[in-house]
C-alpha cells in the first residue's frame, strides 16, 4: 500500500494537478472571505470563518472529482492497471494507496485555510473573540466531507476508462449524496412523513450538524461507514475485471 502511496503523490507533485487543486481551492477562499464583497469579511461586523465552511463543500463538490478522476481511469487508458495487479498488492491495499493519497492532497489544501483563522483572531475588535472550539469541530467537520468526496472520486474512477467522464461522474455523485436527499426528502410525497428520515441519509445533514462545532459520535459514525461503503465499492469493481 505505501508503494502505491508513494508513486501517487510523487504522481501529483510532478505534474500540475495537486498544485492547480490545492491553489484553486486557497485562491478561491480567499476570494469569498477578503474580496467579495457579499462575503468579505472586512465589510461585516461579525469575525467568523461562515464563508468557508458554508461554501467550501461546493468547492469540494468540483475539485476533488478533478484531483481523484485519473486514479484508476489513467491506469486503464495506459493498460497499467493489469500490471500493477501483478504486483503483490491487493485490491484493497491499492484502493487505500491511492485513496489516502488523494486525502492528503485534501489536507494540503485544507491546512493554509488556517492562516485565515489567526488573521481573524489577531484583527478583531477584540484579540481573539473567536469561538474556536467551534471552528475547530468545523475543520474537522470539512476534513470527513473531503474524506468522502475523495472514496466517492475514487469510486467513480474505478468504474470508466475515460477520465472527463470520471470526473462527471463523480460530480453527480458527491452532488447527489450531499444535497439530494434534501431535494428529495423535499417532494410533496415525503414532506412531512418521512422527510427527516431521508435528510438523515444525506452528507449535508450531518456535515451541518458537525460545522456547529457539536462532534456527535453519530455523525462521525455516518461519515465513516459512507467511506467504507464506497471504498467496498472500488474493491469490488477492481475485483470485477477478474470475472
Amino acid at each position: 500500500m505505501l508503494s502505491v502511496f508513494r508513486k501517487e503523490l510523487q504522481a501529483f507533485f510532478s505534474s500540475l494537478i495537486g498544485y492547480v487543486v490545492v491553489g484553486v481551492f486557497l485562491i478561491v477562499m480567499w476570494l469569498i472571505m477578503w474580496f467579495f464583497t457579499d462575503t468579505s469579511l472586512l465589510n461585516q461586523n461579525l469575525a467568523t470563518m461562515g464563508q468557508l465552511f458554508h461554501l467550501g463543500p461546493l468547492i469540494f463538490v468540483f475539485l476533488i472529482p478533478a484531483l481523484t478522476m485519473r486514479s484508476f481511469s489513467e491506469e486503464r487508458q495506459k493498460g497499467t492497471i493489469e500490471f500493477l495487479s501483478t504486483k503483490p498488492l491487493t485490491d484493497l491495499q491499492i484502493t487505500l494507496g491511492k485513496y489516502f493519497a488523494c486525502l492528503v492532497l485534501v489536507l494540503f489544501a485544507i491546512l493554509p485555510t488556517l492562516i485565515y483563522y489567526y488573521t481573524i483572531y489577531k484583527l478583531g475588535l477584540t484579540a481573539g473573540n473567536l469561538d474556536s472550539g467551534a471552528i475547530m469541530g468545523s475543520y474537522f467537520g470539512l476534513f470527513l466531507l473531503g474524506a468522502v468526496f475523495v472514496a466517492i472520486g475514487v469510486f467513480a474512477s474505478s468504474l470508466v476508462k475515460d477520465q472527463v467522464v470520471a470526473f462527471v461522474l463523480a460530480t453527480f455523485l458527491c452532488f447527489l449524496f450531499h444535497w439530494g436527499f434534501f431535494f428529495i426528502s423535499e417532494l410533496p410525497f415525503f414532506f412531512g412523513k418521512s422527510d427527516l428520515f431521508i435528510q438523515r441519509l444525506g452528507i449535508d445533514f450531518h456535515y451541518s450538524s458537525i460545522s456547529r462545532g457539536v462532534i456527535d459520535l453519530r455523525d462521525v459514525v455516518y461519515f465513516f461507514s459512507v467511506i467504507v461503503l464506497f471504498i467496498a465499492s472500488t474493491v469490488s469493481s477492481l475485483g470485477s475485471r477478474r470475472w
